[in-house]
């Protein structure tokens, strides 16, 4: 049996893979447009700025290479909706805490975009090679740096300590590297492996040398993060100020002995377990024994579970 199908119903089935991708359209590229018909493409690629800068440093965006190395970069921060407007709602509540310790220690401001681009705002964030927290440490290195990782407490997840611990390690490969791009793919790839192919390719330019994907990548994702969330409106990003996730004021408690249970423990200082454990990550048990009697700072939130209004 032979159906004939209307014209009316015949364009309709061809627009229709247009029309399931509309409602994704409004996080595009501020320069795209809607069609003027249904042909019209949806997408646009996006513009590379003719200078950009680094902590400081000279991007060579004369270099064809650097140039598409960035364009993949900005597409994917840029066309990856969800998670960019994830981040640029994050930044008032992380970037007031990361911010300061930077600038006390010497390390460009940049080095916040890094931050995300390890973690994604992610204060629990564990990889599969067993690095953890906001600057993804291995718990050598934060042994080495006197951070305290065990069963009961692991300061990886520490914002504020972990935090002082990377600026060191940016410090003291910027003593040997010279370069704040070097810096980052040294945290990235490791010193060796970066002393490795600085000798093998004999250039010592981050944008000069060969690495492996990873590494390869990284600076520029770091670049592509910085540039959307310093100007995201010129990428195609609105997000109202009363939509950012707020600062939640919080008041430091000492702790010099044991904690038995931490829940209840929460529940006397006006919060829950949950609460307690989402402003200490670093507290990993249901417990704190502390047999040392050592003082810990719990951060209790001001307000409890409420968001301050104005």
């Amino acid at each position: 049996m032979n159906f004939k199908i209307s014209p009316l119903v015949h364009r309709l089935i061809k627009a229709l893979p247009v029309l399931c991708i509309l409602p994704f359209t409004a996080c595009s590229n501020s320069r795209s447009q809607l069609p003027d018909s249904l042909g019209t493409h949806l997408f646009t690629s996006v513009k590379l700025p003719e200078k950009l800068t680094f902590a400081g440093e000279d991007v060579p965006m004369d270099y064809f290479d650097v140039r598409e190395s960035l364009d993949r970069e900005l597409l994917s921060t840029v066309y990856f909706h969800s998670q960019t407007i994830r981040y640029l709602k994050n930044m008032p509540r992380y970037f007031s805490i990361i911010e300061p310790i930077l600038k006390s220690n010497g390390v460009p401001e940049d080095f916040k975009y890094l931050c995300v681009a390890e973690s994604g705002f992610d204060p629990k964030a564990y990889s599969p090679s067993k690095a953890a927290g906001f600057w993804q440490l291995l718990e050598s290195t934060a042994k080495e740096n006197g951070l305290e990782v065990n069963s009961d407490v692991d300061e990886r997840y520490h914002i504020e300590k972990s935090t002082e611990v990377a600026c060191r390690m940016f410090k003291s490969a910027y003593q040997k590297y010279g370069s704040w791009a070097l810096v980052a793919a040294s945290y990235n790839g490791g010193r060796y492996g970066l002393d490795q192919k600085i000798a093998q390719q004999k250039v010592k330019s981050y944008y000069d040398l060969l690495f492996v994907e990873e590494t390869t990548r990284y600076v520029f994702r770091i670049l592509a993060l910085k540039m959307v969330m310093e100007d995201p409106e010129e990428y195609g990003f609105k997000v109202d100020k009363k939509d950012l996730y707020p600062i939640i004021e919080t008041k430091n408690v000492e702790v010099k002995s044991s904690i038995a249970d931490l829940a209840g423990y929460a529940i006397n200082k006006g919060i829950n377990y949950k609460i307690l454990k989402m402003f200490n990550p670093w507290l990993r048990d249901t417990m704190l024994k502390n047999p040392t009697r050592k003082t810990y700072i719990l951060k209790i939130p001001e307000t409890g579970f409420r968001t301050k209004t104005n």
